[in-house]
């Protein structure tokens, strides 16, 4: 088994092994994984934090040991918690990283930072500040940055800044967490999932004080949440079919 680490600022996962396949999701700076299997220059690759898998280009990561990928397992998280931070190389040259990166991997990369860093995480009530960072960000399938960014990649990655673990699609985040019956039951950071006319879970978003909700929909932006689902505060129609509200924390 190979190891590897994320030592550029954000390194696309994807769907099959080609430049032009569908990104399925993002890898942030300092991010480790194991390399399941190689191919044509290609990496299918199974991360740490969430268990999951795409194909990287062999040219956008760096191998490390068995023993390393251990020590960042064990360590907890240092996040980086500013929307562009930067760190310095080997070759004393400054890195642009996006929130959300980790810390704990710098050390085996000879890389240094000044920024800020959370490493106490906070509670539940946090989570709407934090999503309130996000505020604006485009939609960008498969994105977990500020600079794109989409609907269950946001809920992870809000969730992530305060040493919570969501997994990375929006059904697959509708597996976690207590079912609750009404609106009423939910408290600000629960999340709301959201089906298409088939039943499948399509959409994930936050939901926030007095019937309103976060979400990532053409760009994170705040919404009203109702027993029908989500209502567009800027069109006047309901987008999205509510399907299910769940307490994770």
């Amino acid at each position: 088994m190979k190891y590897g680490l994320c030592n550029l600022s954000v390194i696309p996962l994807r769907l099959d092994p080609s430049n032009t396949s569908e990104m399925v999701s993002q890898l942030l700076y300092g991010e480790h994984f194991k390399i399941i299997e190689e191919r044509n220059g290609w990496c299918y690759i199974r991360l740490a934090f969430d268990g999951y898998e795409g194909w990287i280009d062999h040219k956008q990561y760096t191998e490390i040991s068995a023993e390393v990928y251990h020590i960042l397992d064990e360590k907890p998280s240092k996040i980086t918690m500013d929307i562009m931070e930067f760190i310095t190389n080997e070759f004393s040259q400054l890195v642009p990283i996006p929130l959300g990166s980790h810390l704990n991997a710098s050390p085996f990369l000879k890389h240094t930072h000044d920024g800020n860093v959370q490493e106490n995480f906070h509670n539940k009530a946090n989570l709407i500040r934090t999503a309130l960072l996000y505020l604006n960000t485009p939609y960008l399938w498969g994105g977990k940055t500020p600079f794109g960014i989409d609907c269950s990649g946001f809920t992870q990655m809000v969730y992530k800044l305060n040493g919570f673990k969501l997994l990375r699609d929006a059904k697959q985040q509708a597996t976690q967490g207590e079912s609750l019956s009404f609106i009423e039951e939910s408290e600000p950071g629960d999340l709301a999932f959201f089906d298409n006319n088939e039943g499948c879970i399509v959409h994930v978003g936050i939901i926030m004080n007095d019937n309103y909700i976060i979400h990532a929909h053409g760009k994170v932006r705040i919404d009203r949440l109702d027993h029908s689902g989500i209502f567009n505060l800027d069109t006047g129609k309901h987008t999205h079919q509510l399907r299910v509200i769940k307490k994770i924390i």
